[in-house]
């Protein structure tokens, strides 16, 4: 058995600051998910070519995050370790939020379809650039006794931000009356003060996490984990290369999870909008500038809303339910909800019943965004967390690729454009992923000695 000096423990305010920015990163994402499909449709976007147009999002993630992990474990400055990566990447998030739905105004250049699918690309980097380094900081300030708590914490206030964002624009309409229609081609006023706000608030978040939180120095780092045995020395792209290869065990089985979750994740955001419409609100699918099109969109965010409130209560609950079961039942049953909850859309006709689903995906995506990266920290190298964190993303990306490339052709040809089908497959996949949950091999045992402050 190893035998390690184990780190102190932190309050649950420090935890707190620790993971502050995830809110403002998700309030961010909770537009571009919920609102960008809209944008797209309103600049020309055909629905049936809808998930072609996200995958720029994925494949900025798959090339970013390693990346940034591999060198964010290298790094140290006045900033700190994580923290460097965390301002740059509020700093550009900021920008595209304010670009994205302002892209029609470059029309007398460029097509706006192209310039906001270059926006969304340039806001799901920036994100990436963001997001990476908090999960590496979990690992690289708490206890492994505390990591369930620590991404917990995370899912907590991703859920809290995912709210705000989900539910922003229709705040503005129905409490301060900003109008939510516009011209065709033009985004309304509702989701273009939103995006500022987003781009605001997701800035600020990180402002407060880079103030409030220290991290460990090189050398202080060190006495917490066992020295380097690998003596070989190798060039950047050589070492990267190596460490995919050589991946953990319980990394490659947990990639499976992913895959059949986040294609599920993908299929939801990107169909959610037209289905809803459709299916739902009986509109037929070339609808985008009419009253009721914006009344469905709104409550496409409600029911966003709710689906990520849920997960922020859930993920407070994560750690008493691991304690009951263990993570990876945890799991399972959080994977086997959210199947439930996207297949019943299909049988929904009233728009106030389609909140009940969303208890089901609120479950899964608040596992999701802890369980995995709770079972993952334990089982890599301490000095190689930020990259096998970033390498981890790859295992996020890849289901949203293929996603982007099969479920727009999958939908057309097999089930005649209907948006409806799009959510149907997407709970087809989580039940998959609930049972492979049951072959990854969780655990590790080391001997700890606890630090005192």
């Amino acid at each position: 058995m190893n035998k390690i000096l184990q780190k102190p423990r932190l309050s649950f305010w420090q935890i707190w600051n620790m993971s502050f920015g995830f809110l403002g990163i998700q309030f961010g994402f909770a537009l571009q998910t919920g609102y960008a499909s809209r944008i797209l449709q309103t600049f020309g976007a055909d629905v049936g070519n809808l998930s072609l147009f996200w995958l720029a999002a994925p494949l900025t993630g798959m090339i970013i995050q390693p990346i940034i992990g591999h060198y964010s474990d290298r790094t140290w400055n006045r900033l700190g370790r994580r923290r460097p990566y965390f301002l740059t990447g509020a700093l550009l998030s900021g920008l595209a939020l304010c670009f994205l739905p302002n892209s029609s105004g470059l029309a007398f250049l460029i097509p706006p379809i192209i310039v906001g699918a270059g926006m969304l690309m340039l806001m799901d980097a920036s994100f990436n650039v963001a997001m990476e380094p908090f999960r590496a900081l979990v690992a690289d300030n708490l206890p492994d006794s505390q990591h369930t708590a620590g991404f917990s914490m995370q899912t907590c206030l991703i859920g809290v931000g995912a709210i705000m964002g989900s539910v922003l624009p229709s705040v503005l309409t129905n409490w301060f009356h900003v109008t939510s229609v516009a011209p065709k081609g033009i985004v309304p006023n509702n989701l273009l003060y939103s995006f500022y706000a987003g781009g605001l608030i997701l800035i600020g978040c990180i402002v407060w996490t880079v103030v409030k939180t220290k991290e460990y120095p090189p050398e202080e780092y060190a006495k917490f984990h066992e020295p380097d045995v690998e003596v070989v020395k190798r060039s950047g792209i050589r070492e990267f290369l190596h460490d995919l290869w050589n991946m953990p065990k319980t990394m490659k089985q947990l990639g499976l999870v992913q895959f059949f979750s986040w294609f599920a994740l993908f299929s939801m955001w990107v169909w959610t909008t037209p289905a809803i419409a459709t299916h739902v609100y009986h509109l037929p699918s070339n609808d985008t500038a009419s009253v009721a099109f914006n009344k469905a969109s709104s409550w496409v965010g409600i029911m966003f809303g709710v689906y990520n409130g849920v997960s922020a209560l859930y993920a407070l609950s994560l750690p008493w339910i691991v304690k009951k079961l263990n993570r990876k039942k945890t799991h399972a049953f959080s994977l086997t909800m959210g199947g439930i909850g996207l297949i019943s859309v299909f049988f929904i006709q009233d728009h106030y019943l389609l909140l009940l689903p969303m208890v089901g995906i609120g479950l899964a995506w608040g596992s999701i965004l802890a369980m995995p990266y709770a079972i993952l920290s334990s089982s890599i190298p301490p000095k190689k967390i930020g990259v096998y964190m970033g390498l981890f993303n790859f295992f996020i990306t890849f289901p949203q690729i293929v996603s982007s490339l099969t479920s727009s052709l999958i939908i057309k040809n097999l089930f005649n454009s209907e948006a409806i089908y799009g959510l149907v497959m997407g709970g087809v996949f989580m039940f998959i992923a609930a049972m492979m949950v049951f072959f990854v091999q969780d655990g590790k045992k080391i001997q700890i000695i606890e630090a005192t402050n």
